[in-house]
């Protein structure tokens, strides 16, 4: 028989909300959350002094302080900032020899430059503890279509050296005739990797597939290459995701192409050389 009052309103949890209940998630880097109250969706790409910065799919970022009040796949979480964990003795990713409690030197005024924040985190990865005890900032571009500008407004002297790590430098590409176009200047180092895209610097095998696929033209390269693997590919969310499975594989310089590997220590050396 039909019950012609309908359900017991205060049957079951009613007090539990229709999302379900906040949990605790570390702001890990590349993951991608929406404010619940703006609205704003954007990926993680920095936490410091009590604040999470997110950047959207234009490349606008906006800070917002840690704690509860974001959504997570439409799940709400509370961010937290992420452990660190602390390296004892060894060797570094890099594979150079740890230094046992260093401290991090203050940033030298040199400085080197990749195009995008993959490029970036890449190079923390392997290279963030050596990075750190020589005092090198890395700092990510957002492209190199302004290059020249870049290295102008830059003002590279003697003791204050600018090196540029460069996706797709190869003969008759775009980003070879912007590197050319800079090339020569004083303490400017330019250098590059034969990749569309520093994903493709990180060793195939990771991944568990012999040779990453060839993307036609006129394909987006991230989302051609998310679609041949098999991984969701519909938005920037879905990007990022696979970003943070890529990177995940690696583990130290021997899971990277060495055509990466050498120029990143080029640069490194070039930057903290001493000034003669």
């Amino acid at each position: 028989m039909a019950d012609r009052y309908g359900n017991d309103v205060l049957s079951g949890d009613w007090r539990k909300p229709k999302r379900g209940r906040t949990v605790e998630h570390p702001a890990d880097a590349g993951l991608v959350v929406e404010d619940a109250t703006s609205g704003f969706c954007g990926e993680i790409v920095k936490v410091e002094n009590g604040l999470v910065v997110l950047e959207d799919r234009h490349l606008k970022q906006r800070a917002f302080r840690l704690g509860p009040g974001f959504l997570l796949d439409g799940k709400p979480v509370a961010l937290h900032a992420p452990v660190v964990v602390q390296k004892t003795g060894g060797r570094t990713a890099s594979g150079s020899i740890a230094v046992k409690d260093a401290r991090a030197r203050v940033a030298l005024p040199s400085r080197i430059y990749v195009e995008g924040r993959h490029d970036a985190e890449l190079v923390e990865k392997i290279w963030g503890d050596d990075l750190r005890v020589e005092g090198v900032a890395v700092e990510y571009l957002g492209g190199i279509d302004d290059l020249p500008a870049i290295v102008r407004d830059f003002q590279p002297t003697k003791s204050r050296r600018l090196g540029v790590l460069v996706d797709h430098l190869v003969p008759g590409s775009k980003e070879s005739r912007l590197a050319d176009q800079v090339n020569g200047t004083p303490h400017v180092l330019v250098v590059g990797h034969p990749y569309v895209d520093v994903w493709q610097a990180v060793r195939p095998e990771r991944l568990g597939i012999q040779k990453w696929p060839v993307i036609p033209r006129g394909t987006e390269w991230k989302h051609g290459i998310c679609e041949a693997l098999g991984w969701p590919h519909a938005d920037q969310a879905d990007i990022a995701r696979a970003w943070k499975r890529i990177l995940g594989t690696v583990r130290s310089y021997a899971d990277l192409e060495p055509s990466l590997l050498g120029r990143v220590e080029e640069l490194i050396d070039f930057v903290t050389a001493p000034t003669p």
